[in-house]
């Protein structure tokens, strides 16, 4: 076709691919399927009754527990039975102390480690391993915090 005119080349038109509302589409449909999945997991779960913390009521005169507290500075209190006032000593007076604990009280020997606000816990687990190198097993952490040596 040599001798066409230049008017029926603009007659014809090209065939163009529109980008922008593909992308909408799929975007659309990407939304559709996350919202859908994320409604098809459903969360279960199990009631759960925690338990209530008493008040705390006066202390024990028969409590035999031996209260370890460590305190920030690395100190270590030795304190038994509720009523009686803390001392402190070394770690290494920790092991001969629960042995002789232990021995006058057999199964009943309790331990409860302490610590205060800026305890280290090196320290805490030394006392804890001290603990379990006399052969112990009832052990408690206590969770709160509270001032050493009292």
């Amino acid at each position: 076709m040599a001798g066409a005119s230049p008017k029926a080349e603009e007659g014809k038109k090209k065939a163009r691919i529109e980008i922008i509302p593909l992308i909408d589409v799929i975007f659309f449909l990407l939304a559709t399927f996350v919202l859908f999945t994320l409604s098809l997991n459903k969360i279960a779960s199990l009631p759960v009754d925690l338990p209530v913390a008493a008040p705390p009521g006066p202390p024990n005169p028969n409590d035999t527990t031996v209260y370890l507290q460590v305190s920030d500075q690395g100190n270590v209190y030795w304190k038994q039975g509720a009523q009686s006032t803390a001392e402190l000593i070394t770690i290494g007076e920790i092991r001969p102390r629960l042995a002789d604990y232990k021995q006058n009280l057999g199964t009943n020997a309790r331990v409860l480690v302490q610590g205060d606000n800026g305890a280290k816990f090196g320290t805490a687990v030394l006392a804890l391993d001290e603990v379990r190198r006399a052969n112990i097993e009832q052990v408690s952490v206590q969770t709160t915090v509270q001032p050493t040596g009292r």
